[in-house]
């Protein structure tokens, strides 16, 4: 079992990749919503975790670990905050502008530029792992179909061997993309909570269906219910520009309220029952996401914010998708070169398989990220990114480029998975 990945902006100026970009008062209508990056961050780590626990237990979905590692087995719920995070952020800065896109091909062209080279990067990393060193748990060693299936992201689409178990959540989110611009389409002719209740209603059926019909069925593969958990995210993503009156409803509260009855469920029904039907949790859990996400964007409850926007958890988020997309490995080659050969099996290689995954996985991240991640969200084309690494003689001195000629500079938003798309 895996977890998947994941609008605050970098600035579109010089700023250091080193540095963190500025931060707007909490709350704040414009610029980046403090809170988004802790949480993202953590959402990441907790996927690592999740997965050290599954790589030192055997028979997921039961708890054949202590009963203290328990909370470690529901990392699919990973999936759950990513993508209702990714529809948020990728929401926020339309839902200033009247739910408007500012061009299709703009935002394709902009997420394809700051997912890819990363994936790429972590594809090429993850297949070295897998041929040199071992493959992915329950894998055979990858084969050229592997490379070009998981190269083009169709890997939820079709089979072949995984390089890297953490990457079938990138296939989906990035087909997400293409739903975006139809959503917002969506909210401006018909509102909200119709677009919604239509998305909603269609994915049900679907999961109704899919023990009766063979389409249906089929369709489960591309788990549909994460395109509600999307949907959620951008319509909760309209509290960055809604009326003083709906700001100050007590989301903090409604998403507890919201996340008791699925907690309760869990806690009664055990972890089998709920692997066995993630398609209707997942559906019952993204609201609590959602409200959530619209506590934290307007600064409630303030300690919480201030704790997610802290400088630690925000330099974590930084390189959270950078994070996602190469622990897997990592973590897999501790257990089985690292932690079997030298402790006994069960809690003692849990122990030092976390214990060096913290170790190794974070900082090889954050080194990652500074090659193949951060200079693609700091730069916005080749020409400015060849210009950074000196490959390229700056412009003449008093030229800006025209996305920079305005009279003040906007951050762009960034999604689940750390990208910007303005």
């Amino acid at each position: 079992m895996t977890s998947p990945a994941p609008d605050l902006d970098p600035v579109e100026d010089s700023t250091p990749v080193t540095e963190l970009p500025p931060i707007a008062p909490p709350g704040s209508r414009t610029g980046r919503v403090s809170g988004l990056d802790g949480l993202r961050g953590l959402a990441a780590l907790y996927v690592m975790l999740h997965h050290t626990w599954l790589n030192s237990f055997d028979g997921f979905p039961e708890n054949n670990g202590p009963w203290w590692t328990g909370w470690l087995l529901y990392g699919h719920f990973g999936v759950v905050v990513f993508i209702v995070l990714s529809g948020f952020s990728l929401g926020v800065s339309p839902a200033r502008k009247g739910w408007r896109l500012g061009g299709v091909r703009r935002f394709a062209q902009r997420r394809a530029w700051r997912i890819l080279p990363p994936y790429w990067a972590a594809l090429v990393f993850s297949l070295i792992v897998a041929w040199a060193i071992i493959p992915a748990p329950g894998e055979l060693a990858p084969t050229a179909k592997s490379v070009l299936v998981y190269g083009t992201l169709f890997q939820d689409a079709v089979g072949a061997p995984a390089p890297n178990g953490a990457f079938w959540s990138i296939a989906i989110e990035f087909h997400l993309y293409f739903l975006f611009p139809l959503l917002l389409l969506s909210l401006r002719r018909i509102g909200p909570i119709i677009t919604l209740t239509v998305v909603t209603v269609v994915v049900a059926t679907i999961g109704g269906l899919a023990p009766h019909v063979s389409v249906a069925d089929a369709l489960m593969r591309f788990v549909p219910q994460l395109a509600v958990l999307f949907a959620m995210g951008v319509v909760a993503a309209g509290v960055v520009a809604a009326r003083d009156r709906l700001r100050n409803l007590p989301w903090h509260w409604l998403a507890l309220a919201a996340v008791v009855p699925v907690l309760g469920l869990i806690v009664i029904k055990g972890s089998v029952f709920v692997a066995d039907n993630f398609f209707w949790v997942d559906l019952a859990l993204g609201p609590a996401v959602a409200m959530l996400l619209a506590a934290v964007a307007t600064n409630r409850p303030a300690p919480l914010v201030r704790v997610l926007d802290s400088r630690p958890l925000r330099r974590l988020g930084s390189f959270s998708y950078s994070l996602y997309l190469v622990h897997a490995p990592i973590v897999w080659v501790i257990r089985q070169k690292v932690a079997g050969p030298l402790v006994p099996d069960g809690v003692p290689t849990f122990l030092v398989t976390l214990g060096l995954s913290i170790v190794v996985a974070i900082p090889f991240a954050w080194l990652f990220a500074r090659f193949f991640e951060l200079p693609f969200q700091r730069h916005r084309d080749w020409s400015a990114l060849r210009e950074a690494i000196g490959l390229r003689r700056p412009p003449a001195r008093g030229y800006r480029p025209a996305h920079q000629r305005s009279s003040t500079t906007q951050p762009q938003p960034v999604d689940a998975v750390g990208g910007s798309h303005e």
